[in-house]
Parts: structure tokens; C-alpha cells; sequence
């Protein structure tokens, strides 16, 4: 009877340790976790480094935070898609609440991120967004930006800002009723702003803030984000804007005239929301633009062929985005420097909704979660050289573009990006445009060889500094 007894409590306890079981992953250290592991400058390449050794989902310790790690394709799309209310939360890291209080899109959670997410998706598709009214938008923008790059004659220039403030014209547009000129004070100031807050929060400094809050006071990137979050306020004159600003005001007004003391249409919401939007759709757009000519310039065969598929195709007059079915190349080339670049290699940080389920392993409600992209961009059982710049990964053998799964620059699931049709659309008629009537070189004395493609610091992986040539071209 004792034996008995004994094998059914080792027996038990053994099932409930299976149905219990957590991801594997290293060792931690007390307090520390496994920081003393990680590259804090690329995070993603330590993440993707113990993926090899500890599998598709693991767990790590940043400092004392639990995270639990999701990698390649296969796990990730069943996790976002499959799973997408399980792992659909955000986690708010300390650095993101600062900023955002809980409020906005991007940063929040429950009933709040449900009703900004669903009024900036109907309002920015009531004023175009991802249709002929943004397609408009965009191509008025092409010449201004054509203009201001035609001003260097040829001569070496940083792409940065010419590309950041013609994206943040075309969100302008849609989120402010009104574009800029490119010298306005409030508008440089606004997007140089939102370029220091993007560089500063991926900074080493800032992630260690963010696993030891009580750190802050000693750090001074964290005082220069307070700075530049406190003043955010003062370029954002939303008395006299238009469109999605104006329809928020309005939601807020009926919500005071109703007495409606619980509404989420309140100032913070439309100061965080609209931050949110003009963030996001600036800086991944014009940072995948830079990767996009500097490519260009870096692989001159590449930027050979696609201006002959557009000189045959749309020849002088002004692309628009009927032409994409026609420029399968062009496309295939935006598509794989999306994937090569992987400007959001680790997405944002998800939170587990629940206790989940998942691949034999248990996951506690609360548990933040990394679904590291990069791992899906450049799995090696999706592309034939992950590695390596490579067009015909979207072009089939007769030479026509194909989609692909593991295509997941916007992420997936419930946190897909809301602006993925907008920023499909500047990418494209950008970047016809700019071949269509300029080539782009790199300085006189360095070779393409020299062209650097290791990515700066920062949230998102930006080219590090360069400088290009764009030599005029007439169109055939």
C-alpha cells in the first residue's frame, strides 16, 4: 500500500511540474538577472544568440522582470495570431509610462486602448488614410521633397531630416488638417524632438532605467526624456488644427455637454494619441526610406534595374499606386529592404492577458513578452539568404512579386500596426519617385564597399550617420 501511495504522489507530482512548466532559459543572477549577458545596445542579437540554444520560447531576467522570449516565425504567428487575445496586451515599461501615463495607442490597455485604437481607425480612414485622399497627400509631398533634395546639386547630404519632414507632412496632413513648410520652426522643432525621444529611449542608459526605475534621478538620458516629454505640449497648437485633432474635439465637447464625467476624450488622451500617430508614422516611414536609398546607392545593379522597370513602365509622368502591380521588381526591393533593415527587431513589449497554454508550457497573466520580429524577418527556414540583400525573395521565377508569410515588419495580431496601409503607400510612391528622377551615389572617394550598413542605437534600428549624392536623372 505504501509503495503504492508513494508512486501516485511521485507520479502527480511530476504531471502537475509538466502542466506547470515554464520556458527554459539561463540562469539568472539575484537582482541582476541576465543583464550582465545581454548586449544592451543590441538586445535583439543576445535574444537571438539564446534562441539557438534554448529554443523558439524562453525566458530571461532583466534584472528582477520576467520576460518571456518568443522567436521565429512558427511560434511567433501562433502567439500574435492564433493566441492574439492571450498575448494582445502591452506591457508598460517604466520609461513608456512616463511618457504616455497609460493614455494614447500605443502605451495603454483595456477599455482606453480599445476606444483610442477604434477612433483613430475610423477617423484616419474617414480622412483618407490608405486611400485616394492619402494618395494625394503623399504625391503633393513627393515635390516638395524632390525640390528640397534638388537643392544640393548633387552635392553629399544627410537624408534625415528631408525624409523625416516629408513623412511627418503626409501624418501631418491626415492628423493635423495641414502640412508644413519644411523651415517652420514648431515643425523642426517637433520632429527633432520625436528623432531624440526614438534615439534616447533605445539607449542603454534608458534600458537600464527601465529594469531599475530607481535609477532615474542618476541617468541623465532619463532627465533629457522628462525635458523633452514636459515641453511636448507647446508645439502642439490643437486650437487650430484640423481633421482627426478636430473630430477628437468634438467627441470632447459632446462628452462635456452630456456631463459625462468617465469619457476617455479628455486633453492627455488627444496629447498622447496624436504623439502616438505622428511618432509612428514618421519615424519607421522615413527611417525604412533611408535603408531604401542607401541600399540604392550601396548595390548600384539593384537601383539599375528598378529605374529601368520604372523609366519602362511609368516612363516621365507621376507614379501612383495603380502602378505597384506593374513594378514588380521596384516592389520586391521595398518589401526586402522592410525585412533586411528590421527597424523594430524586437516589436514593442506584449504582457500576457491570462495564465496561457502555449507549446507545452505555461505562461502567468502578466508575464511581459518580447516577440523578437527580427527572428521571423530573417528565419532561416522562410528565407533562402536571410542575410543578405535579396529582391527575389519576393519575385517568383517568371520574375512576378510574392507575397510572403514571414513578411512581419508591421507585427501581427491585435498590435498590428494601425498605420500599415499608410505607410505601404509613402513607401512605394516615395521611393518611385525619388528613382524616377534622381541616382543615388555615395560621396566622391567612398566606395559602395564603404557604405556602412551596421544600424545606430536606438527603438528603432536607423542607418548609422552617412551622407549620399543624388545626381539628377531625366526620366526615359
Amino acid at each position: 500500500m505504501i509503495l503504492l501511495l508513494s508512486v501516485y504522489f511521485l507520479s502527480s507530482d511530476t504531471s502537475s511540474q509538466e502542466e506547470n512548466r515554464e520556458p527554459p532559459g539561463p540562469k539568472p543572477l539575484p537582482i541582476l538577472g541576465n543583464i550582465l549577458q545581454m548586449n544592451l545596445k543590441r538586445p535583439y542579437l543576445t535574444l537571438c544568440e539564446m534562441s539557438k540554444k534554448y529554443g523558439s520560447i524562453f525566458t530571461v531576467y532583466l534584472g528582477p522582470k520576467k520576460v518571456v522570449v518568443l522567436a521565429g516565425y512558427q511560434t511567433i504567428k501562433q502567439a500574435l495570431v492564433n493566441y492574439a487575445e492571450e498575448f494582445g496586451s502591452r506591457d508598460i515599461n517604466p520609461i513608456f509610462f512616463d511618457i504616455s501615463k497609460g493614455y494614447g495607442v500605443l502605451f495603454s490597455n483595456g477599455e482606453n486602448w480599445k476606444e483610442m485604437r477604434r477612433f483613430s481607425l475610423i477617423t484616419l480612414r474617414d480622412f483618407g488614410m490608405g486611400k485616394k485622399g492619402s494618395e494625394e497627400k503623399i504625391i503633393e509631398e513627393t515635390q516638395y521633397l524632390r525640390d528640397v533634395i534638388e537643392e544640393f546639386q548633387g552635392k553629399p547630404f544627410d537624408t534625415t531630416q528631408p525624409l523625416n519632414y516629408a513623412t511627418s507632412n503626409v501624418i501631418s496632413a491626415i492628423v493635423y488638417g495641414s502640412r508644413f513648410q519644411y523651415s517652420d520652426h514648431n515643425f523642426k522643432e517637433m520632429v527633432n524632438r520625436m528623432n531624440e525621444n526614438i534615439r534616447i529611449i533605445g539607449s542603454p542608459s534608458i534600458q537600464i532605467y527601465n529594469i531599475f526605475p530607481w535609477l532615474g534621478c542618476w541617468l541623465t538620458n532619463w532627465k533629457q526624456i522628462k525635458k523633452l516629454v514636459d515641453s511636448s505640449e507647446i508645439t502642439l497648437n490643437h486650437h487650430e488644427t484640423r481633421s482627426l485633432v478636430d473630430s477628437f474635439l468634438k467627441r470632447k465637447k459632446n462628452a462635456e455637454k452630456a456631463g459625462d464625467e468617465d469619457t476617455l476624450f479628455h486633453d492627455q488622451n488627444l496629447i498622447i494619441t496624436v504623439s502616438n500617430l505622428f511618432a509612428a508614422g514618421t519615424d519607421t516611414t522615413s527611417t525604412t526610406l533611408r535603408w531604401c536609398l542607401l541600399l540604392m546607392a550601396k548595390y548600384p545593379q539593384n537601383q539599375d534595374h528598378v529605374q529601368e522597370e520604372i523609366d519602362s513602365v511609368i516612363g516621365g509622368r507621376q507614379p501612383v499606386v495603380e502602378d505597384r502591380k506593374k513594378l514588380p521588381y521596384t516592389d520586391a526591393v521595398i518589401h526586402e529592404t522592410q525585412r533586411l533593415a528590421n527597424i523594430v527587431p524586437m516589436s514593442l513589449p506584449h504582457t500576457t492577458s491570462c495564465d496561457v497554454k502555449f507549446q507545452g508550457f505555461t505562461i502567468k497573466k502578466g508575464t511581459c513578452v518580447f516577440p523578437l520580429l527580427t527572428s521571423v524577418l530573417k528565419d532561416e527556414s522562410q528565407w533562402e539568404s536571410p542575410h543578405t540583400f535579396n529582391p527575389a525573395h519576393f519575385l517568383d521565377e517568371q520574375g512576378r512579386f510574392v507575397k510572403k508569410d514571414a513578411f512581419m515588419p508591421f507585427s501581427a495580431g491585435r498590435r498590428v500596426c494601425l498605420g500599415e496601409s499608410l505607410a505601404r503607400m509613402e513607401l512605394f510612391l516615395f521611393f518611385t519617385s525619388l528613382m524616377q528622377h534622381f541616382r543615388f551615389t555615395p560621396p566622391p572617394g567612398v566606395s559602395e564597399d564603404q557604405l556602412d550598413l551596421t544600424p545606430a542605437v536606438g527603438l528603432t534600428l536607423s542607418p548609422s550617420p552617412h551622407k549620399l549624392c543624388a545626381i539628377r536623372r531625366e526620366p526615359h
